[in-house]
C-alpha cells in the first residue's frame, strides 16, 4: 500500500497564531449564550479526568475556543486538541483499504493512534456533541480494528481511553434515555470511561446544527481531497472565524474565568488535587476586563 500523507482541514489558529487581517471585518457579533457555553465548557474540564481532551469533528468548535482562552495561561492549554472528522452515518463495512489508510494517517497526524495511546500517561478523552452516540460507536470500532491490526494492547490502551459527551439536557427520572446505555461498544470500557455534559436543547442544536463553521464537514469524501487544506473565505467561514474569535476573547477574560472557576468548584472532581491546582491558576491568573 503507498505511502499516505496527512489531509487536514485548514483551521486559524485563533489564540494568534494566524493572522486573520481584514476576514472580520463588517462581521458584528457579541454572542448571547457566553455563560452557558462557559458552564458546559467548565463542566467539559472537570470530567475530563485530569486527561488530554479531544474535540471531535466541528460541533463542539466553541467549546475549544472559549476553553483555550480560559486556559491561555496555564500549562492545562496543552491539554486541548481539535480532531478534525465527521463519522456520522459512517458505515465501515463499505470502507476501502486506501479509505482507511487516509484515517488512520490523519489521526496519526492528529496525534491519535494504537501506538501514542499505549504510550500516554494521561488518559485521553473524545468530547462531541451526543443525540445517539453514532459518532463515537464508529470512532471506537474503528480505533479497536486498528489496534488490533498494529498488534498493540487493548488492555493497557482500554485504562486511557474515555468518552465524553454533551448531550441535551432532559428531565432526570430513573426511566431517562441516556444514549450510553444503549450502546453496547461501550461495555468494552470501564465504567467511569464514558460521561456526559448536559446542555440547553436550544444551545446543543445551535451548536450541532445552525452555526456557521470555518470549514466543510471532514466527511469520507473529504479524508482525501487536498482542498479541505486551504482557507475557506465565503461569509458562512468569515462568520464561523468572528464567533471562534468572539469565544477565545471571552474565555480571556476575568469574568468567564471567574464564572468557570466557580463551576469547577461545585463539580465533585474538586476534591481532586488535579483540578484544584487548575482552579487556583485560573483564579491567579488575571485576565482581561473586556473581550
Amino acid at each position: 500500500m503507498a505511502h499516505k500523507e496527512p489531509n487536514l482541514p485548514f483551521r486559524w489558529d485563533i489564540s494568534g497564531g494566524d493572522r486573520t487581517g481584514s476576514l472580520t471585518d463588517g462581521i458584528d457579533y457579541e454572542p448571547d449564550y457566553v455563560d452557558a457555553l462557559a458552564e458546559c465548557a467548565a463542566k467539559v474540564l472537570a470530567r475530563s479526568a485530569d486527561g488530554d481532551l479531544y474535540f471531535v469533528g466541528r460541533s463542539p468548535d466553541s467549546v475549544y475556543d472559549l476553553l483555550s482562552g480560559v486556559l491561555a495561561d496555564t500549562d492545562h492549554r496543552e491539554r486541548l486538541h481539535r480532531l478534525p472528522l465527521s463519522l456520522y452515518g459512517f458505515d465501515g463495512e463499505d470502507v476501502t483499504p486506501d479509505e482507511r489508510a487516509q484515517l488512520r494517517t490523519n489521526l496519526t497526524a492528529s496525534g491519535i493512534s494504537p501506538r501514542s495511546l499505549a504510550a500516554r500517561e494521561r488518559p485521553v478523552v473524545f468530547a462531541d456533541l451526543v443525540m445517539h452516540g453514532s459518532t463515537f460507536g464508529n470512532l471506537h470500532r474503528e480505533l479497536r480494528d486498528w489496534i488490533d491490526d498494529e498488534r498493540v494492547s487493548w488492555n493497557l490502551i482500554r485504562r486511557r481511553l474515555r468518552y465524553l459527551g454533551i448531550t441535551v439536557r432532559k428531565k432526570t427520572s430513573p426511566n431517562t434515555w441516556r444514549w450510553q446505555q444503549h450502546a453496547e461498544w461501550t461495555s468494552d470500557l470501564q465504567p467511569s470511561a464514558v460521561r456526559n455534559v448536559s446542555i440547553d436543547r436550544f444551545l446543543w442544536g445551535h451548536l450541532g446544527n445552525s452555526q456557521p463553521k470555518t470549514e466543510h464537514s471532514f466527511r469520507r469524501s473529504c479524508w482525501s481531497d487536498p482542498s479541505v487544506t486551504r482557507p475557506r473565505h465565503d461569509e458562512k467561514a468569515r462568520q464561523g472565524l468572528a464567533e471562534a474569535l468572539s469565544f477565545h476573547a471571552h474565555g480571556r477574560t476575568r469574568r468567564v474565568r471567574s464564572l468557570v472557576h466557580r463551576t469547577l468548584t461545585a463539580e465533585p472532581a474538586f476534591r481532586e488535587p488535579w483540578l484544584r491546582t487548575l482552579a487556583h491558576n485560573l483564579r491567579t491568573s488575571g485576565g482581561t476586563s473586556q473581550p
